[in-house]
């Protein structure tokens, strides 16, 4: 592994973890020659996995975009990059699990809304309405709806 810093080949493992759920090693590597420390990540390499999307086309699954939507989401909210991860790790976890050449984007996006709404009710609704492209504020109402009616429910 080459040290980010200075580009050598030359360093040692620390310490290793499980990640991700164990879907993940997380090794902790110190360079021999700068004495600066980095962390690396191994996954098991999966059968490629494809998404298809609205339109009709397939692009291979990418956990890194699926990451950046929810980053995006999760702005300015009290999320840790962690739980973000978390998130990711189950939705990956979820996906590998039930499918075995191609995933619908719709469930995709679905399990994803899933898990998001249990971690930030803000942060699901920013994604929604990236994900169900919605127009205008009737969207915003329809899509809280369900929420709403929830949350009177358990205050009741």
């Amino acid at each position: 592994m080459r040290c980010p810093f200075c580009r050598l080949d030359n360093d040692r493992v620390i310490d290793s973890r499980a990640s991700d759920d164990g879907f993940a090693i997380r090794r902790r590597r110190e360079c021999l020659d700068c004495k600066r420390r980095y962390s690396t990540y191994e996954r098991l390499e999966e059968m490629s996995l494809k998404v298809v999307k609205k339109h009709g086309g397939r692009e291979p699954f990418s956990r890194e975009k699926m990451r950046h939507g929810l980053a995006r989401a999760c702005w300015k909210r009290p999320i840790s990059d962690e739980q973000i991860d978390g998130v990711v790790a189950q939705v990956e976890s979820e996906i590998y699990a039930k499918f075995d050449t191609e995933v619908d984007s719709e469930h995709l996006g679905a399990l994803v809304m899933q898990y998001l709404g249990e971690l930030d009710q803000v942060a699901f609704v920013r994604f929604a309405s990236v994900y169900r492209e919605f127009e205008d504020v009737r969207d915003f109402v329809d899509e809280l709806q369900p929420m709403l009616i929830a949350k009177r429910i358990g205050d009741g």
